[in-house]
């Protein structure tokens, strides 16, 4: 009966902690301030279709990253690996999109290694020119606020866009965002309790 009572109780914290987290997440991606001078541009990856385009979702990112490029050209990092259902490491793509679309080659960094958004950052300060602190992160909006806030942790003085989700992608999308703010601070609070 206790050990009943116990995992009730978990059960009854964890949709607690979990409605809050997605509160807290529309919250944060309603409240994104505008972005201010930045010198460079992150853009994180999202999925590669099998002919080796973006995705609708990874195109959106990108035309952001490229309005905002022909604003102001200034060094630009693309982050993402190759996942097991993609033709090439989604870095690739997103460069050769851009190249295409005439953001000059010398000015796209790739980071072919990255496979959550806070390797993505990692890898992104490492191919960023020296110094550089002031940075627009772009990405999708219910993925934006929490991509700041992993930047800020990393020393970065971070500003973003975001593009617009598929509707028909978005309670997936947030609900799976939902549990990624639950990992974000545990492993920023608890760093004693492993989350992979």
């Amino acid at each position: 009966m206790v050990l009943i009572k116990l995992a009730m109780t978990a059960a009854l914290l964890f949709i607690l902690t979990y409605v809050a987290m997605f509160a807290l997440q529309l919250y944060s991606e309603h409240t994104v301030p505008k972005p201010g001078p930045t010198s460079a541009i992150i853009v994180l990856g999202a999925q590669v279709n099998p002919d080796g385009q973006p995705s609708k979702q990874l195109a959106m990112r990108l035309q952001l990253a490229l309005e905002e490029y022909q604003r102001q050209p200034r060094p630009i990092v693309v982050c993402g690996a190759q996942g097991a259902n993609e033709p090439a490491s989604e870095a690739s793509v997103m460069r050769a999109w851009l190249v295409a679309r005439g953001v000059q080659p010398q000015d796209v960094q790739m980071d072919e290694h990255s496979f959550n958004t806070k390797q993505n950052i990692q890898e992104a300060i490492y191919k960023l020119p020296g110094g550089t602190k002031d940075v627009l992160i772009v990405t999708s909006d219910y993925h934006l606020p929490r991509a700041i806030m992993i930047a800020r942790d990393l020393g970065l003085n971070p500003s973003g866009i975001g593009s617009p989700i598929l509707p028909e992608y978005w309670l997936k999308n947030h609900a799976r965002e939902a549990l990624a703010w639950g990992k974000y601070y545990v492993n920023k609070f608890l760093p004693f309790v492993p989350i992979e």
